[in-house]
């Protein structure tokens, strides 16, 4: 039987707190954090679709899984104002994980998203990066496109927190499922920072399996959305964004959202 198993580390690896190997666990960590704590967990084998919450103020994720330990760290300075202020804080944390369900699995969701997407090579997806984020700061980071929050009338601090293209024309940020997917949908939510922010007329999307996909755009605050028949790809990439004549060299993604099952 597949299990998973969670722990708390400090910054040298010691463990703080574990539990006991299950297919649904659970812990109650009952001291505050400090800089370089981070949350483990543990899988049997490989290629595990798993549902992570390592933090109660934030929902769940349905994430796949490829390496036998994946990390998340507890953010803090600067990296932590992308979360709510809620949110890493106290000295009583409820962390839970469990082994995905098969209807969860099966079923037709946003396959881009994950609220505990961090930078680097994390081991789980979905996973956003790109080549450039604005100053190199939490609050413009590739990340935030997938973190499930939509509020995008303003940018800065939570959750406000978008992906910045620090006017950068190259811009380009990859999505990446870690496995196939069969996407039909996606979705994209501009920053509406209006009159501080611009929009974008037209992006591209070009998916792994060398296909390419033009995405009109108006100035909006919703979702707009695209539809095509099923694609088979691990990743794909937004790029060539074009953004509309006007006084504003800023825009940004607030969402990216990327619609479809996994490959039967």
């Amino acid at each position: 039987m597949e299990t998973i198993k969670l722990k708390i580390l400090d910054e040298v690896g010691h463990t703080l707190m574990t539990c006991d190997a299950d297919t649904a666990v659970s812990l109650v960590y009952t001291n505050e954090y400090h800089p370089g704590d981070r949350v483990a967990l543990e899988i049997d084998h490989p290629g595990q679709y798993c549902v992570i919450q390592f933090e109660d103020t934030m929902p769940e994720s349905l994430v796949y899984v490829v390496k036998r330990e994946i990390n998340f760290h507890i953010p803090f300075g600067e990296q932590a104002i992308t979360y709510s202020p809620k949110s890493f804080v106290g000295s009583r944390h409820v962390i839970r994980a469990r082994l995905a369900l098969p209807e969860e699995i099966a079923a037709r969701r946003n396959l881009a998203f994950n609220c505990y997407d961090e930078h680097g090579d994390t081991g789980f997806y979905p996973h956003a990066s790109a080549n450039v984020e604005t100053r190199g700061e939490a609050v413009f980071a590739a990340r935030n496109a997938i973190d499930g929050i939509f509020e995008n009338s303003a940018h800065g601090e939570y959750p406000y927190q978008s992906w910045g293209i620090n006017r950068d024309p190259n811009a380009a940020l990859t999505l990446d499922f870690g496995r196939e997917v069969l996407l039909d949908e996606l979705r994209i939510t501009e920053r509406a920072d209006f009159p501080h922010d611009n929009y974008w007329v037209k992006a591209t999307v070009e998916f792994s399996d060398g296909s390419r996909l033009d995405i009109p755009l108006v100035k909006s605050a919703k979702p707009q959305s695209v539809t095509f028949e099923p694609k088979r790809v691990r990743s794909l990439v937004l790029k060539d964004l074009i953004q509309a004549e006007g006084t504003s060299p800023f825009p940004a993604l607030t969402q990216i959202e990327a619609f479809g099952t996994e490959v039967k």
